[in-house]
Parts: structure tokens; C-alpha cells; sequence
């Protein structure tokens, strides 16, 4: 499986295709060009079919399949994204298919997929659980694997993304995206290589699931012991082998962000854009604005991939309150006083006076860690950044508050 696939590829796929996806959005950043020094795009596949690019390798795989194939259903592997363009594509087809999801898997996508008439089974905790769980179904029932991205098919299909950019932005000088096990990467390096060779590659991995560092290191695939992000879109421990060597062959570089950048990353997506977007599908976003990858001052458009917007809303107000607490706008502080009529409130005025907003205050007076006579109010605030966080606390100290991060406070 080492034999690279060819533009003709990519082409072919994106003729399959048809009318079956959309050409997503490009759209211009203006807070990642600030930041940068260069125009950025962001290519909105969170807003295609199915919430992410998955659609677009999954049906090219499955439209190729014999009669007989067919007739035999599909199985597939996934956290989310996978699932739903498999599902999504078999019933545009009239195909029976399975997918096998990691406990824990986000219920929006374990629901979606549902509604797209797949069938779907538990397996594991990981995205290599659940495929090993769907390889032994496939042998078990005959079923075919339907791999998330291991696939010359499935790959030529993600690579026609890179021609949608390059006729948006024939002037583009990197792309940037997101990279789990290496499918859209490999598609999209194909396209962008064969048509301009002088395009920059660039991917991002979070950190807590980087398996592609090590294994361009080692000069073949790597496993990881365990993964750990909230980017279950690439939580992947192997980079497949057919898309290793296309990214070792034709990706410039690939960087890391941690789930910190992520939450930043979607925050400000959120905030300055109004995009909804999941944590993988901000890698792009990350990466720039961290620093993990920057690109030249003298080189042309960057494009920054939003790769899937199927995020657990659940865990969107979590990345939320994380993003707004990692930029310095939001607090929980554990402020201590004397047990009097009137305190909170004078405490509460004292706040108000600093213009932040609270949004949630509890009262204590039972806690072994009190003294006697004293109160324990556990705070969140709302701030304007880094600046105000500060000078809020040291305003409460200076009125005689015992202030403390109620992180740190000891229990």
C-alpha cells in the first residue's frame, strides 16, 4: 500500500461526486491576518453535508463498490465524523451500513448517524477500538470495511477539497488542516502538489494524540500508547500506512497544538466569526493563532481548513468557559470574610464597582476549613481580560478580603 495516488485520482473522485457535496465557503479572516501578517481563508467544511469533509471520501468509496459488494452492507469505524458521511453516503445509495463508535462518543453524532439510517454498535474507547471491532464484524458478516482514511478511494475523495480551494484561491500559498490518521492531508497534498509544487502543506495534530511526529521521525508508522484530547475528530494512535507515506512524501510540516489552543481556537471562531466549529476542526485556527506553524511574511494567501462543526453542545459550553478562563475573562475565586450582616452584599458591591459580571455566587459557612466566624464565597466572574481579572482581585484585597484562584484553594 506504498504506490501514492495521482492528480487523475483526485479528479476522477471529484467528477463521482458530483452534486453529491457542496463547494463549502471561503471566507476571510480578518483577526487570524492581523495576527499573522498575511491574508488568511478558512475553508468551511463544517459547514458542508453531514457536518465535516468525511462525505467526501465516503462516497467515493462506497459508489465504487460492485453489486455484490453492496448487497453485503458496509461497516465503519468512527468518533463521529466518519459515521455520519458513511451512514449519510450509504443511504444515498441504498446501502445497509453499521458503524462502531467508542463508548463516550458524542451523542449529536451518535444520534445523527441514526438519522442517516445507519445501525450503531459500541466498541472500546478509542476510534481504534471501535475499528477493530468493525473489522472482526466485516469478517464475521461479510460486511465491507469502509476505513476512515486508510483507503486510495477514500483519500482521492478528501483530496478534492484541495481543488475547491485552488480555484477559490488559485493565488493560495500553505493550506492548513487538521490531521488524525492522515486522509484528508494525503488527498489534499496530491491535488495541491500536482497542480502548484511550490503550495505549502501544513498539518496539526493536538498534542495529546500527535502519532504523526514520531512516526516521520521513526520513518514508518508509530502507535501511541494512549490518547487523551478533546479532539475526538483526530484522536487517532496510527497513522494508516498508505496515508503515512503520502504525508512523509508530499506534507512540508506537521505541528502540534494542545486542547488549551483548541479552546482558544473555537472561541474566537465563535466570538469574531459566529462559527460553530468542533475542537478538531480548529487545528488550523490553533495552530495560527499560537504560533505553532507561522507562516512567511512574504508569501501569499494562507488557508486554514475548519474540518467538521459536530460538536456536543454539552461540550461546547465547557471549551466555552475553558476558552474564556484560558484568555483571562473568566473567574472562580474563593473569597473569605467575616461572618456579619451585610458582608456579602458590600462584597458583591465591591465587585460591581469593578464592572464584572457575576454568574454564580454560593455562600458557605459549613467547611472544616473555616475559622471561626468566618464565610467562604465561592465566585464566578466574568472580566475583560487579563488586566481587569487582576486589578478586580487586588480591589477585593485591598477592602480586606482573603482572595484565592478557587482552583487553588486547599480543600
Amino acid at each position: 500500500m506504498s504506490d501514492l495516488l495521482s492528480l487523475a485520482d483526485v479528479e476522477a473522485a471529484r467528477k463521482l461526486l458530483g452534486d453529491i457535496v457542496k463547494m463549502t465557503p471561503l471566507v476571510t479572516s480578518r483577526p487570524l491576518s492581523e495576527i499573522t501578517g498575511v491574508p488568511v481563508w478558512l475553508k468551511c467544511e463544517n459547514q458542508q453535508r453531514a457536518g465535516s469533509y468525511k462525505v467526501r471520501g465516503a462516497y467515493t468509496r462506497i459508489a465504487r463498490l460492485t453489486a455484490e459488494e453492496r448487497a453485503r452492507g458496509v461497516v465503519a469505524a468512527s468518533a463521529g465524523n466518519h459515521a455520519q458521511g458513511v451512514a449519510l453516503a450509504a443511504g444515498l445509495l441504498g446501502i445497509q451500513a453499521t458503524v462502531f463508535m467508542p463508548e463516550g462518543a458524542p451523542l449529536p453524532k451518535v444520534t445523527a448517524t441514526k438519522g442517516y439510517g445507519a445501525a450503531v454498535e459500541y466498541a472500546g474507547t478509542s476510534v481504534d477500538d471501535a475499528l477493530e471491532a468493525a473489522h472482526d464484524f466485516a469478517a464475521r458478516t461479510g460486511a465491507v470495511l469502509i476505513h476512515p482514511f486508510d483507503h486510495p478511494d477514500v483519500i482521492a475523495g478528501q483530496g478534492t477539497l484541495a481543488l475547491e480551494i485552488l480555484e477559490q484561491c488559485p493565488e493560495a500559498s500553505t493550506i492548513v488542516t487538521a490531521v488524525g490518521g492522515g486522509g484528508l492531508i494525503s488527498g489534499m497534498a496530491v491535488a495541491a502538489k500536482a497542480l502548484r509544487p511550490d503550495l505549502r502543506v501544513i498539518g496539526v495534530q493536538a498534542s495529546g494524540a500527535a502519532a504523526f511526529p514520531p512516526s516521520l521521525a521513526a520513518g514508518s508508522p508509530q502507535k501511541l500508547a494512549a490518547v487523551a484530547t478533546i479532539a475526538d475528530g483526530i484522536a487517532v494512535m496510527r497513522p494508516g500506512d498508505l496515508t503515512f507515506a503520502h504525508v512523509a512524501k508530499l506534507v512540508d510540516e506537521v505541528v502540534t497544538v494542545t486542547d488549551e489552543d483548541l479552546s482558544a481556537a473555537l472561541l474566537v471562531l465563535l466570538e469574531r466569526h459566529k462559527m460553530v466549529v468542533e475542537p478538531a476542526g480548529a487545528a488550523a485556527v490553533a495552530a495560527l493563532l499560537t504560533g505553532a506553524y507561522t507562516p512567511p511574511r512574504d508569501g501569499g494567501p494562507v488557508v486554514a481548513i475548519l474540518s467538521g462543526g459536530n460538536i456536543d453542545p454539552m461540550l461546547l459550553l465547557k471549551v466555552i468557559e475553558h476558552g474564556l478562563a484560558s484568555a483571562g475573562r473568566y473567574l472562580r475565586l474563593a473569597v473569605r470574610c467575616t461572618d456579619r450582616p451585610g458582608q456579602l452584599a458590600r462584597m458583591l458591591r465591591e465587585i460591581a464597582e469593578q464592572r464584572a459580571n457575576i454568574v454564580d455566587v454560593v455562600h458557605s459557612r459549613q467547611s472544616p476549613r473555616l475559622g471561626f466566624g468566618e464565610v467562604e464565597v465561592a465566585l464566578s466572574v466574568e472580566t475583560r481580560g487579563p488586566a481587569h481579572s487582576s486589578a478586580l482581585i487586588s480591589a477585593l484585597r485591598d477592602a480586606g478580603y482573603r482572595v484565592s484562584l478557587l482552583a487553588d484553594a486547599t480543600p
